[in-house]
């Protein structure tokens, strides 16, 4: 078809377009003012809800574009469309049968409206073994370079690999959040009861839980953060925090990323920074340190202040049978710490 003829032909198409307007009634005019009164009046919030995660209020540009690499996909086949997600890293010592993998999944599967955020949930795997598992379990799911290290083993606490490895999380965190995405990352010694987002809210940059909460949410001096559990909102201040947090590897030598960060608040960096940062109740968002005193409000139970992978297990399986049985009532009163009173003077612990 020459250009001549094209011309025709899309003339002609046009004349019907405008017959078939006035026949209907609709005109552009008409679908203008029809778009503007669907942008003017949004439908009904559903924060909370099984099918959104809470609206942020410091959002990075979510409007960029996404890096068409493995994790670019992974990340964009996991999030919500506000580009929201949750993350936890998965080794070869948490997927054996019964093991600490097995625990974190039923938590979501028995807690309230936890299910269904398995399916925003990328496991983030640093062995070939791991993330076979991941994905014979048809989770979502990303193999992490360890660069040259092996963290496929349970690793001795604070020893060389063991630094390395929670440095390399870091890292890689920082990298979900300079694409714009914002995460709950959670480690897996931890259980699911209920859906955090109801008492996580959109104001803060960082959410972050604590080993020892004074009662004061926005008292940077004393509460003890605990990197196992937090909530952060992809924006200029929190990957300019990461930067600075993963910039002082080199002149921490001995030190883990979370004494760093612990320090970091100390001296005033989330302040200098200009952050909002809110330190989560451990009445919901609780762990063997401090325990919630209310079964109606207890969110996660994290094993912190526990060394070793059996001895977690152990004790978190009684709590979650605790909280099965007394959920509903107000006074919380959990199970003694046999296990992880027996392994306080172990050297291992499960990341």
């Amino acid at each position: 078809m020459d250009l001549a003829t094209s011309g025709a032909a899309s003339a002609r198409e046009s004349s019907k377009a405008v017959v078939v307007g006035r026949r209907t009634g609709i005109t552009a005019c008409s679908l203008l003012l029809l778009s503007l009164l669907i942008y003017a009046c949004p439908g009904p919030p559903e924060l909370f809800s099984s099918t959104a995660f809470p609206v942020l209020q410091h959002p990075f540009d979510a409007r960029k574009s996404v890096e068409r690499d493995e994790l670019g996909i992974a990340l964009e086949g996991t999030s919500m469309k506000n580009k929201t997600l949750i993350i936890a890293i998965l080794n070869k010592a948490y997927i054996g049968e019964n093991g600490m993998l097995d625990l974190f999944l039923l938590s979501l599967h028995q807690g309230e409206n936890t299910e269904f955020l398995i399916s925003y949930l990328l496991l983030v795997a640093v062995d070939e073994l791991a993330f076979n598992r991941c994905k014979a379990l048809q989770l979502h799911c990303y193999h992490l370079d360890s660069e040259g290290v092996s963290f496929s083993k349970e690793a001795f606490y604070m020893s060389g690999n063991f630094i390395k490895m929670m440095w390399r999380r870091t890292q890689f965190l920082r990298e979900v959040l300079r694409r714009g995405y914002s995460f709950i990352f959670t480690d897996m010694d931890i259980l699911w009861l209920r859906n955090p987002l109801t008492r996580l809210n959109g104001g803060e940059d960082l959410q972050i839980s604590c080993d020892n909460y004074n009662g004061q949410p926005f008292d940077a001096t004393s509460n003890l953060i605990n990197t196992g559990f937090y909530f952060i909102s992809s924006n200029s201040r929190t990957i300019a925090l990461f930067n600075r947090w993963y910039g002082a590897m080199n002149s921490s030598s001995g030190m883990k990323d979370q004494d760093v960060l612990l320090k970091m608040n100390f001296d005033g960096v989330f302040e200098q920074l200009d952050m909002k940062v809110r330190y989560l109740d451990t009445d919901y968002f609780s762990g063997f340190c401090q325990k919630s005193k209310d079964f109606r409000k207890v969110i996660t139970v994290h094993a912190n202040c526990c060394i070793g992978s059996n001895a977690k297990l152990i004790d978190l399986r009684a709590f979650l049978e605790a909280w099965k049985i007394h959920n509903g009532t107000s006074n919380a009163s959990w199970p003694k710490h046999k296990s992880c009173l027996l392994a306080k003077n172990r050297k291992l612990i499960l990341v």
